[in-house]
């Protein structure tokens, strides 16, 4: 295997916002959820994302979800990408999503935090997702600044969601409440994500839950 891309990352995700600017209810669930981010990648390429988990709740989960993520395009005529989770010599399929639409890793991001924080918090799933839906669409800021990328600074855009915010119920989240969601994406990097992270740390600071993707290149 042999990586065409890959990147560096400094400390603090390699990121130095240079200023953040409010933007209108759903414009940064465009930014998200962008299309057409895998267009012109190439048919049956392979971007590498790495996962790494730290869960205090759980540490079993996050050894069993620490690993790698495949996302292969399909080839010319086939228009699905198909996710699949790599540790060591251990693969297993995570779906087949349309190409078109755009990259999928965000909605498995999203849906691996929601999986995590409900197995290890307890309380309902579907719960946990409709707050993390309402933060998709409520008022936010996105963030502009650079980061290390394949050796050299590039810009990136950053939106940080707290789904849990004000929740009345946040007492009862073993920590998650002050869970972050974050995003950083770039015109520079291959699919558009450069990193996706979730964490959460408790009353004394100590991380509670960390899950962070990270693009590592492109599979040969």
């Amino acid at each position: 295997m042999k990586l065409l891309s890959a990147i560096c990352i400094a400390a603090a995700l390699a990121t130095a916002p240079v200023q953040a600017t409010p933007v209108e209810p759903g414009e940064h669930y465009e930014l998200l959820f962008r299309k057409g981010t895998l267009e012109g990648i190439g048919a049956e390429a392979t971007l590498i994302y790495s996962r790494a988990v730290t869960n205090a709740l759980s540490p079993e989960a996050a050894e069993r979800d620490t690993g790698d993520i495949a996302l292969t395009l399909g080839a010319q005529d086939d228009p699905l990408a198909q996710l699949e989770f790599r540790k060591q010599d251990k693969h297993r399929g995570l779906g087949r999503f349309p190409a078109s639409v755009g990259n999928p890793m965000i909605m498995y991001f999203y849906e691996s935090v929601i999986r995590d924080m409900a197995e290890a918090a307890g309380g309902s799933p579907y719960y946990i997702r409709n707050r993390v839906k309402e933060a998709l669409v409520a008022p936010t800021e996105v963030e502009e600044g650079t980061a290390m990328f394949d050796g050299r600074s590039v810009p990136v855009r950053i939106v940080r969601l707290h789904p849990f915010a004000g929740d009345p119920n946040r007492a009862r989240m073993k920590g998650f409440g002050e869970l972050e969601m974050r995003v950083v994406m770039s015109e520079e990097v291959p699919g558009w994500y450069l990193s996706l992270t979730a964490e959460t740390s408790g009353p004394e600071t100590d991380t509670v839950y960390r899950s962070e993707m990270r693009f590592e290149g492109i599979e040969q």
